[in-house]
């Protein structure tokens, strides 16, 4: 498949599914809440980004399935692409990600460890993380898509519910097993609640209930051989909100200042999604059916 016709299946499929359960409003920031076993959660997200000067406008769509293996476990895919304005439309590559909560019960603070492998070039900007210095916002995608990166990236994940508050952090470790470029590190944190504590008891999709708000912040720490740094790497601010549009879906919007210049002016990002509860229960019984 050519990358100008995935970045339009990226496109149709986003406008044509309605979306998913309501969720952390978090774009990079990961909570201690996992899938639920069994459900398929799809989302199609993109990020754009407002340059500075040069850097260049582009955008940045991807898909993700996330899916439910047990209470304690969560898988997603990810399949991303980029579009930069002048230059051209690529497939950036793919990631598949694990996250396992050691812990069944709620505690005061819940860890998550989190293991993906990327299989990426470095014209890739959905910036899902910052590790490092950040991504490359001037080189053109013909520079970059030649650049390809195998990457093991580990998270560690702290994540507390206290009343209706979310405090989340994480810290990120990254290797790129196609280079010596040593461990690059990153950072992610982020509070969140709902605007409302209960329900109003009418049937409103406006209704405070459905939105949570929250601000995030995240950024590289640059390096082993750079040193372990946040000095001369790319950090943002984002204030963002999440809204339950229908019961099984979830609208997130988010609008990131970036706070250094090497990051871009302001970073728009929109993530739209659908969950199919007991997706894994029907397949099951699709299979034992035709046994």
């Amino acid at each position: 498949m050519r990358p100008n016709v995935f970045q339009f299946v990226l496109l149709a499929f986003s406008l044509a599914i309605p979306c998913a359960a309501q969720e952390s409003p978090f774009v990079v920031t990961y909570t201690h809440h996992m899938e639920e076993p069994g459900n398929l959660e799809l989302e199609t997200s993109s990020t754009v980004g407002i340059p500075r000067s040069g850097q260049t406008f582009y955008a940045a769509p991807y898909m993700e399935l996330e899916y439910g293996v047990t209470t304690q476990w969560t898988s997603e895919l990810y399949l991303e692409s980029s579009s930069v304005w002048g230059d051209s439309t690529v497939f950036t590559g793919w990631r598949f990600e694990n996250r396992y909560k050691p812990l069944r019960r709620e505690h005061w603070i819940n860890p998550v460890l989190y293991l993906e492998y990327e299989s990426v070039n470095e014209a890739s900007r959905i910036q899902k993380e910052i590790e490092g210095g950040g991504p490359d916002l001037i080189s053109s995608n013909r520079e970059l898509r030649g650049e390809h990166a195998h990457e093991l990236e580990t998270k560690l994940i702290l994540s507390s519910d206290f009343h209706d508050w979310n405090i989340s952090e994480n810290f990120i470790a990254t290797k790129n097993l196609s280079e010596s470029e040593g461990v690059e590190f990153g950072y992610a944190f982020g509070v969140s609640r709902p605007l409302a504590r209960l329900a109003s008891g009418s049937n409103c999709r406006f209704c405070s209930e459905n939105f949570i708000a929250g601000i995030e912040m995240y950024g590289g720490l640059g390096s082993t051989l750079d040193g372990f740094t946040p000095r001369g790497t790319a950090h943002y601010i984002a204030p963002v909100v999440s809204w339950a549009v229908f019961d099984n879906a979830t609208l997130r919007l988010s609008t990131g200042f970036g706070l250094t210049d090497q990051s871009n002016p302001v970073l728009l990002r929109v993530g739209y999604s659908y969950e199919l509860a007991g997706f894994g229960s029907r397949i099951s019984r699709l299979f034992g059916a035709k046994r």
